[in-house]
């Protein structure tokens, strides 16, 4: 692969750069797989070729192949993420720099398609994590990923970075996964080499530096900000990192690491910031860097207006509740002809987010009311939160990809709703009747390769 000469002579004073060893490891073909598991759904992942684990993430697992994803029931399931396994480092971030995640609230600003989102309502599962994504198409890839995720404490929002500075103050942590010049991505991705450009690289810091500017105010004081990109380039980079301790009033914090994870440590030139530095010469993942930061300039108090929710009726949710058996302390609230719900602690922070954000998802959807038929929704089915209350079948590979295609399936059992499972986890709802199966898979998700 010919890495583009001038990005390999800016790289040349960029701390822990290894001219050959780079470029050897672009030439080898090498790919690294990856996974990380869902804690919330354990499975038997002994069909999957595991190769170890991921050594700043205890979720991750290496895989010694790429199997064809896609068609694995587990993946559908939500079992586990396909995810790089140098940007899992936001684990072992996170666990340093946050290590009371009780009642935080979180945003992932540039979200989808949701390795980073889901990652994040693993770790704050007695918090609220938002993740955004302001491109249409994409924010509903991040929808269905957070969707089969299952945790009850993700919302989806589909907002430009500036919409933001409506609630200031109002999330512990910020994360940012910046649009960058995509040069870590090389190896992984050799087309990115094609739209590479110093151009470019100029272009995504600007944007940088505006979307963090745009995003910064939301963030408590003392809150912390997480910054990544996948690319190699300092401007990018550590010179973000001096941008944001010059003109945004940011601490820098460092981080511990394990010699032996290969991870390099970088000081910027100006203000001294740490930053982290993957290259895949030195790492068994992809290019990538990432830096935290505190804020520590003082955020005066805003009184946010609420916006009143749909509430759902009594009678409806007594219906519910009988059908259904869903954790405590939950609330209920209409959303497009739909029931959905949220810890109750969370509604006053979902009003607030609802007058100032187009929500796409909050909470579960639980189902929808056909007069007195409840019809369970698949968010439901494949979410955290459902503990019975339906008669369930466990279907075979075959016939479980058959359902995942809504093409037609066997299953025997209780006429009626059923939930259909495999290996043990819920992938979505079917209704059995006399003389046929009615699939409620949604289309939209389905698997259309053959």
């Amino acid at each position: 692969m010919a890495i583009p000469a001038s990005l390999i002579h800016s790289l040349q004073t960029a701390t822990g750069f290894r001219k050959e060893a780079f470029e050897a490891v672009h030439d080898s073909g090498e790919q690294v797989v990856s996974i990380r598991l869902n804690p919330s759904k354990p499975f038997d992942s002994s069909h999957l070729p595991i190769a170890g684990n991921v050594s700043w993430c205890e979720q991750g697992r290496y895989l010694f192949e790429r199997p064809f994803f896609t068609f694995d029931p587990f993946l559908h399931a939500g079992a586990y993420y396909v995810q790089e396994a140098s940007s899992m480092f936001l684990w072992q971030a996170i666990q340093q720099i946050v290590p009371e995640s009780y009642g935080k609230k979180v945003l992932d600003l540039c979200a989808a398609p949701g390795g980073k989102s889901t990652l994040l309502s693993s770790y704050f599962k007695d918090g609220l994590v938002v993740a955004n994504e302001v491109i249409k198409n994409r924010a509903n890839t991040l929808v269905e990923n957070c969707s089969k995720w299952g945790e009850g404490n993700l919302l989806v929002t589909n907002n430009d970075p500036s919409h933001f500075q409506a609630i200031p103050g109002f999330f512990d942590v910020l994360m940012i996964d910046a649009p960058c010049s995509g040069s870590g991505l090389f190896r992984k991705d050799p087309t990115a080499v094609e739209v590479w450009s110093e151009a470019n690289v100029t272009l995504c810091s600007q944007r940088q530096q505006r979307i963090l500017a745009d995003a910064v105010p939301c963030l408590a004081e003392n809150g912390v900000l997480i910054y990544s990109t996948c690319s190699y380039s300092q401007v990018e980079d550590e010179s973000i990192c001096d941008w944001l301790l010059e003109e945004m009033e940011m601490e820098s914090i460092g981080l511990t690491l394990d010699s032996q994870w290969g991870i390099v440590e970088t000081i910027s030139e100006a203000r001294k910031a740490f930053g982290y530095r993957f290259y895949p010469d030195q790492v068994k993942g992809e290019g990538f860097f990432l830096a935290c930061f505190r804020k520590k300039k003082e955020v005066f108090s805003v009184k946010s207006k609420i916006k009143n929710l749909p509430v759902t009726s009594k009678l409806q949710i007594q219906q519910l509740q009988a059908a259904i058996q869903l954790p405590e302390n939950l609330s209920f609230f209409d959303q497009n002809d739909a029931i959905r719900a949220i810890e109750t602690r969370w509604m006053h922070e979902l009003s607030i987010l609802a007058n100032h954000l187009y929500i796409k998802k909050a909470g579960i959807e639980i189902a929808s009311m056909k007069g007195k038929d409840i019809v369970p929704s698949h968010e439901l089915a494949v979410s955290a939160w459902f503990m019975g209350g339906f008669p369930s079948i466990d279907l075979d590979k075959e016939n479980a990809l058959a359902f995942l295609k809504r093409k037609d399936f066997s299953a025997e059992g209780q006429k009626g709703w059923n939930l259909m499972r495999f290996g043990g986890l819920p992938i979505g709802w079917a209704k059995l009747l006399p003389n046929r199966i009615n699939n409620y898979y949604p289309a939209e998700w389905r698997i259309l390769k053959e």
